[in-house]
Parts: C-alpha cells; sequence; structure tokens
C-alpha cells in the first residue's frame, strides 16, 4: 500500500494545533457569505434560515482552516476516493501499533480497580452516582489526564492509544468510559489544551489532568440543540470580569466544584469562557436537577447563571473564528470515543449472552443450539469487530493531523446504531423476559444502550451533515456558479432549449461539463492490495470500486435539485447511508485481514457480508446464513480472545434441572 499523503509533524499528532501562517489558509475572508448560506438565499429561503445556517458553515470552515490543506476535508481517504476516483488504500486502514507502556500500565490499573469495585458494589455512591472515591482512585492512575501533554501532569497519549482505553473500561463500566470522552474531548480538557494561550493551560490543565477539576462542556440550552444559533446566554464585560446570565441545559458532568466550557454571548459572539463552578450554589449560580432515564450514573443537570462573575482572564481565544469553532473541534473525538465505547458495552453484552445461552434450555436442548441465537451471537461479533476497525480508523487519522469530519460523523453513527440494535434485537430478544428484571444489565441499562443515538448530533442529522461536507467543494466549484446566474438572471425554471437561458449559462456549463468528462477519463479506482483473504478482499474491492462511482450520483442528485438540495432531506439521508455503508465495508475488511484471529475475521466477514446485501439490495443466501450461525456456534463452544477477562453478569432466577426439562 502506498500514498502520497505524509503523516503530519508530532506536534499535530499531539491534537495542539498552532495557528497557520496566512498563505495556508484556503477559504475566503471571515465577512465572506460561506457556501451554505450562499446555497439557501438562491434557493428561496428565510433571510433568517440562511443566516442562522451560515453561521453553523462558517464555523465549520473556521475548524477546516485550522489544519494545513493536507489534512483538510478535500484530501480526507472518503473524499478522494469518490471525487478523485482514487481508493488510498493505507488511509483507509492502518497496520496494528503497540500500546505505550506508560499507558498500558495506566489502563491497566484504571480498568482493575473499576472492576474491583463494580464487583465489591463500591463504585456508586449512595445517590446512586458514580462515588467521589471511586473517581480519586481513578485520578491516581492517570485517568483524567490521558490526552493532556505531559508538561502539564497530564500523561500525553495518543488519541489511538486512548480509544483503546474507552473499549476496555466500557468492559467494566460504560458509564465510566464516558465520562473520559466528556472530560478529556468535549469537556474542557480540549478546549483550553487547543486554543488556550500559554498561561491559561498552566492554570487550568494540572487541576484537569491530576482530578481536581472534573469537567464538562456547557453548549446545550433549553432552546439551542441542533441550532446552535439560538444561544441565548450572556457575558458582558463588567471590569476585569465578565457577568454571565442564562440557563444550559443536560449538560453531562456538570455539578459544584467542577470546570466547563461555557459557551456564550460577549457583544453577539458566540464565545468560551472556562469557568470554575464553585462549590455551593449561591444567589448568582444554581443547579437545575430534572429526571433523567439515561446517564443516570452521573451528573447530568442544568445551570442557571445570574450575573455570574468569570474572570476576563478565562475567554479562550481561537486564532480564527470564535466559540463555535471551540465546539465544533471537540466533536469529532467525542463522536470517535462513542464508536469506542460501544465496542467495549457490546463486548459486554456478547460475554452475558454465552453463559445464558449454555445454560437456558427449551424443548431440552440449550438454546446456544439453536440456530437462531448463533445469528445473533455471529451478528454482535460482526458489530463489535466492524466498531474496532472504525475507531482504529478515525484515532489514526486525527493522530496523523487530519480533520477527520466525514470519518468520525459515521464511527458515531455505526457505533450507536447497531449498540441500539445489538440491544434491542441481538441482547434483549435472547434473553426474554428475564432481560426486565432488576439487577439484569439489559433492564438497568437500556436507556444507556439508546441515548448514544442522540449523542454528539443525532445520527440522520449527522448522517445530512457528512453528506453536506462530501458536497460542499463540488458544489461551491459547479452548483453556486449556476445558481447565481439563476437567480440574477430572474430565472425559476432553466431551460437549455432556450437560447437566453442556454447563453447566460453556457460557461457555467461547460465548465460543469469538464469536469464530467474529465471524471469518465478517470475510470473506476481500483484498491491495490493484496495478500488479502479471498473473502475479506471481495468485500474490500466492492466497496472501493462502488465509492468511485458515487461522484455521478450525487452530481446528479445536486443535478436534480440543485439549491433546494437541502430541503430533500431524505434523498441525502439515503445517499449519506449507503456512502457510509460501503466506507465501513472497506475499513473492517481491510481491518480484520491485517488479524490473524480466525473469528475476528469471520465477524468481519458476516458484518461485511450483511452491509454489503443493504447496500446492493440482495437478499441473505443459504451460505450468508451458514456463515454467521458457525461463527455464533463456535464463539458458544469455544470464546473469543475478544472477551477474555470480561466477567458476565449472573444469571437471574436460575432454575435447577428438573424444573428445565419439565
Amino acid at each position: 500500500m502506498s500514498t502520497d499523503i505524509q503523516p503530519n509533524t508530532d506536534a499535530s499528532r499531539s491534537r495542539d494545533p498552532a495557528p497557520l501562517s496566512p498563505d495556508e489558509h484556503p477559504s475566503g475572508t471571515a465577512d465572506q457569505a460561506s457556501f451554505a448560506e450562499t446555497a439557501l438565499r438562491l434557493g428561496g429561503k428565510s433571510q433568517d434560515e440562511a443566516r442562522r445556517t451560515g453561521k453553523i458553515d462558517t464555523a465549520d470552515d473556521q475548524v477546516e482552516d485550522m489544519f494545513a490543506r493536507q489534512y483538510q476535508t478535500s484530501a480526507s481517504p472518503i473524499h478522494r476516493a469518490i471525487w478523485d476516483r482514487r481508493v488510498p488504500a493505507d488511509q483507509f486502514c492502518f497496520p496494528p501499533s503497540a500500546m505505550a507502556d506508560d499507558i498500558n500500565v495506566s489502563m491497566n490499573r484504571a480498568v482493575r480497580m473499576v472492576r474491583s469495585r463494580v464487583r465489591d458494589g463500591r463504585l456508586l455512591d449512595a445517590d446512586r452516582k458514580i462515588s467521589r472515591e471511586s473517581l480519586d482512585d481513578l485520578a491516581t492512575t492517570g485517568y483524567w489526564g490521558l490526552l493532556i501533554p505531559k508538561r502539564y501532569g497530564g500523561l500525553g497519549a495518543s488519541f489511538l492509544d486512548f480509544t483503546r482505553l474507552l473499549t476496555r473500561m466500557a468492559t467494566a463500566d460504560p458509564t465510566v468510559a464516558g465520562l473520559a470522552s466528556v472530560h478529556g474531548c468535549i469537556g474542557a480538557v480540549d478546549p483550553v489544551r487547543t486554543f488556550g494561550s500559554e498561561a491559561q493551560k498552566q492554570r487550568f490543565l494540572p487541576g484537569l489532568a491530576n482530578g481536581q477539576k472534573l469537567s464538562a462542556f456547557a453548549l446545550t440550552e433549553p432552546g439551542a440543540g441542533s441550532d446552535l444559533t439560538a444561544l441565548k446566554t450572556t457575558a458582558v464585560r463588567d471590569g476585569s470580569d465578565y457577568l454571565v446570565n442564562g440557563e444550559k441545559l443536560f449538560i453531562t458532568n456538570a455539578t459544584t466544584g467542577r470546570t466547563i466550557g461555557l459557551v456564550c454571548l460577549i457583544k453577539g459572539v458566540p464565545s468560551v469562557l472556562v469557568v470554575d463552578l464553585p462549590e455551593q450554589e449561591d444567589s448568582t449560580f444554581a443547579i437545575k436537577s430534572y429526571g433523567l432515564y439515561a446517564l443516570k450514573h452521573t451528573h447530568n443537570q442544568g445551570l442557571v447563571f445570574r450575573n455570574f462573575r468569570v474572570p476576563a482572564e478565562n475567554l479562550l481565544t481561537p486564532p480564527q473564528g470564535d466559540g463555535l469553532t471551540i465546539a465544533y473541534h471537540g466533536l469529532n473525538l467525542g463522536r470517535v470515543s462513542l464508536c469506542a465505547n460501544a465496542a467495549g458495552t457490546m463486548r459486554m453484552m456478547l460475554a452475558n449472552m454465552l453463559p445464558w445461552g449454555a445454560y437456558r434450555r427449551t424443548y431440552g436442548e440449550s438454546i446456544d443450539r439453536r440456530e437462531l441465537v448463533r445469528r445473533r451471537l455471529g451478528t454482535m461479533a460482526g458489530y463489535i469487530v466492524a466498531c474496532d476497525a472504525l475507531t482504529n480508523w478515525c484515532a489514526n487519522l486525527l493522530d496523523l493531523g487530519y480533520r477527520g469530519e466525514m470519518e468520525c460523523i459515521i464511527a458515531k453513527i455505526f457505533g450507536s446504531e447497531v449498540q441500539k440494535t445489538a440491544a434491542i434485537e441481538l441482547f434483549m430478544k435472547t434473553h426474554g423476559g428475564r432481560a426486565f428484571l432488576h439487577g439484569h444489565l439489559f433492564g438497568d441499562n437500556v436507556h444507556e444502550f439508546l441515548a448514544p443515538c442522540i449523542y454528539e448530533g443525532e445520527g440522520e442529522m449527522l448522517g445530512m451533515a457528512f453528506f453536506k461536507s462530501l458536497v460542499k467543494a463540488h458544489g461551491k466549484a459547479y452548483f453556486e456558479p449556476i445558481g447565481r446566474i439563476l437567480y440574477e438572471s430572474g430565472i425559476k425554471q432553466p431551460n437549455l432549449l432556450n437560447p437566453v437561458h442556454a447563453w447566460k449559462l453556457k460557461s457555467a456549463m461547460a465548465s460543469y461539463a469538464r469536469w464530467w468528462a474529465g471524471m469518465r477519463l478517470l475510470g473506476s479506482g481500483k484498491l491495490n492490495v493484496g495478500g488479502l483473504p479471498r473473502e475479506l478482499r471481495q468485500y474490500a474491492t466492492r466497496a472501493a470500486e462502488w465509492l468511485t462511482n458515487q461522484g455521478f450520483e450525487i452530481s446528479g442528485a445536486m443535478r436534480t435539485h440543485q439549491l433546494k438540495l437541502a430541503d430533500r432531506q431524505c434523498s441525502m439521508i439515503d445517499l449519506s447511508q449507503r456512502i457510509q455503508d460501503a466506507v465501513v465495508i472497506l475499513c473492517t475488511s481491510l481491518y480484520a485481514a491485517q488479524r490473524d484471529d480466525e473469528l475476528t475475521r469471520a465477524a468481519a466477514q458476516v458484518v461485511c457480508g450483511q452491509l454489503w446485501q443493504r447496500l446492493s439490495g440482495q437478499r441473505a443466501t443459504h451460505r450468508d446464513w451458514r456463515r454467521v450461525t458457525e461463527l455464533g456456534g463456535a464463539l458458544a463452544q469455544d470464546g473469543w480472545s475478544e472477551l477474555d477477562g470480561i466477567a458476565p453478569d449472573d444469571i437471574l432466577m436460575r432454575y435447577d434441572d428438573s424444573a428445565g426439562k419439565a
């Protein structure tokens, strides 16, 4: 495998980017309307909707500008596969690498400690939250400082090693794993590490690293979820402080005495203040509690500020952009972390299903000998391997310095959706009525299994964001010029048979025709890999060829709907999902081919086969059913090395043999 993209410097691998020089910024100036705003205005949307969407799109552009050209979205492996019709194989898969020794030691200590506390009933406090003692014990392992550079008291882990720890920790307790992501990715750590001044880093990072200050990111408000332009919390300068007024909602890991990144409006501009919350509520700060089914073992609360004072020196000032730029930057880390957590959580489910399948007997035979149950076991294993593959892929890209926007969205959507399916269709149905008993892994955690479909962006909304990122450069180059001409000429329904229309559009249409012809001349891209097992190679080459032909279908949809494509949400989601499926097939097949474990390879074949059936519209064959059930049978009989060290929950409401045979 080879590619012309070279790894970034060690500095970029630290995820602590320095400002780029002016000639490295390919985007236009800040006062230019974004592509999304232009497209919506030309497509007839209201000024308000176009402006609000434009703000979000501009924040996205400003995050993009933080990365050198060779690491931006247009240089990403997905973008190159579709628009260059070439599949850079070594950007879709990375060779296995060993974990750094100090990180491995920290990981093992942290996981052992949590397993011990779960086993002894000491993980939670009297309010059924992760106890202060548990959080402090984790701090002694370096757990909270994994992503913080060593010079500020952290461990300086690569993001790849961080995600490996999350998967391992999720097999002990998914909530503890999730807290590491909240703290390090979307809490205060990433904003300060990436956008803070040296003085701010020295002031905040040591406490965030040693666990004295656990953190959260306060963005969501009662009226501002996916529409981040609806923010109402304000901060007004008053001497050496800012006075903050407003309310935040659904803030995970937020309680008294913690540190948050607070998104607020300063002179109408979204900004981020690093805020140390007081140890007690007072007239200027209050906690707003509510019943919440998910995240029940951690604090998820509202925050109310009334003339709350924050030192002005706590304001983060990114080299370009504003507070939304800061918010968007950490989201990719959180999305990959979610996929890593799902891989560990589903390991826990599978480890729980195996002894239950051997114990539960129907009609005189254990259910793990039934084809239906074996299909569920094999399918679960496929989901786990695919999540491992996506996590490994995205984490490597981020460590190399890529932005990874589209790649991380795929990991988030796939991880959350298969965890939901695994919980309901595989785990719950295999355990039957016992799944709803108090003390059962499913009954006690069903909302935890479903909530990731909403975390870090609801799946279908993110699917549209993925599609918009994919088409932005193509749309700006070929469709925005056409839209401007039509808008300025007052042409609502263009007709190339009309000489006036044809004349006005001749230049823009000629440019598009050159692109179309050039794409045809490129031909379908071939995946240049060797040494892969035959079936995995077939899936990889099919997916690669399919991806390299998608530019025509995407551009065809843009021709059909033109600048009104934003209103064709169903079409966007459908196209987006198909591309995502192909990418998962490609990554999973290449990843599994590098693993020596035969069950891991078989699991990859199962999930790739299921995704290819959905992508191609084919039905499962007898051979497909045999493959997944044989995998399930092997798991039931021999176990799986990927489940080593995971202790299943006790079987509830056991019965003796005579009762079972009756």
